[in-house]
């Protein structure tokens, strides 16, 4: 791939966005008994992908400074100057603009308003407020990375399901302990450039805790497809089962003095958002 290309493209976080697109993906299968039309599905998709891209690489201007002290982010396009933070901005205006006016004339002003509320709340009010104000930054903020199945459902519906909410549900009690694993992973890195996330506010043994809590918070959340019958038995046991093996992860990160479960957790609540949502798609399709 060109170096240039390969900037821009590092620019837009592919695998996060890629993970918000398969849930916005599911979410949009999941809108109704019948599959709805294909063209519809893929400039949703397309829509979206380039607002959520934008969204990143907003992120990636707003902590520039911020990612050039920190081990994980230091090799980052912009930190490298290998793009400045103009061109970076006028990318992020093209991929928002072109994602909002695909949503707005192919797909439906209420799926554009919502993804670009989105894209406001995770590059401006978290990016630029939250992430800094408050070690709670990533509960808040949650909010808006929990999104895209609600943006693929209206995306096919034109309309706001309680069954979509619950969907987004899953996502915000499963974003704190799924971060959280990983801001132990990095607490030498947020402690350096002052970014109150848990572990360094409250200590480690307490963030700890807190996944716990919020692991327990989550699997609860996760019956509730199965509770409004959205969902069947399939789905009830792979969220018991996922759920159980998050626990024991999040138990294990506990007694884990050296904390060598932390990234390890990290990368199974990675799978675990996947494989739930996969389960939700085979439980309404092939069950």
């Amino acid at each position: 791939m060109n170096s240039t290309i390969k900037n821009y493209y590092e620019l837009c976080k592919p695998n996060v966005v890629l993970m918000m697109l398969i849930t916005a993906l599911v979410g949009s299968l999941l809108a109704s008994k019948t599959l709805a039309p294909l063209s519809l599905i893929a400039l949703a998709m397309l829509g979206i992908g380039l607002c959520a891209s934008s969204a990143a690489a907003i992120n990636h201007i707003i902590d520039r400074k911020a990612d050039a002290n920190m081990n994980r982010t230091e090799n980052r396009p912009i930190p490298q100057g290998e793009i400045s933070p103009f061109k970076a901005s006028i990318f992020a205006f093209t991929l928002g603009a072109l994602g909002a006016a695909i949503l707005v004339i192919y797909v439906n002003t209420l799926t554009a308003l919502l993804t670009l509320a989105s894209l406001i709340g995770y590059a401006f009010i978290y990016t630029v407020y939250l992430k800094r104000a408050t070690p709670q930054n990533i509960v808040i903020g949650g909010l808006a990375g929990a999104a895209p199945p609600l943006l693929g459902w209206t995306a096919v519906t034109n309309s706001v399901d309680p069954n979509s909410l619950l969907l987004v549900l899953i996502i915000f009690a499963w974003t704190p302990p799924h971060f959280w694993a990983l801001a132990i992973h990095r607490k030498d890195d947020y402690a350096k450039e002052n970014i109150p996330m848990l572990p360094v506010t409250h200590g480690v043994q307490f963030t700890k805790l807190q996944i716990i809590l919020y692991t327990i918070i989550m699997m609860l959340v996760s019956l509730f497809p199965f509770v409004v019958m959205m969902s069947g038995v399939f789905y009830l046991f792979s969220a018991l089962i996922l759920g159980i093996i998050f626990l024991y992860y999040s138990i294990a990160l506990y007694f884990d003095e050296e904390n060598k479960f932390a990234f390890p957790t990290f990368v199974y609540s990675i799978y675990y958002i996947f494989l739930i949502f996969a389960a939700l798609l085979i439980d309404h399709y092939l069950i």
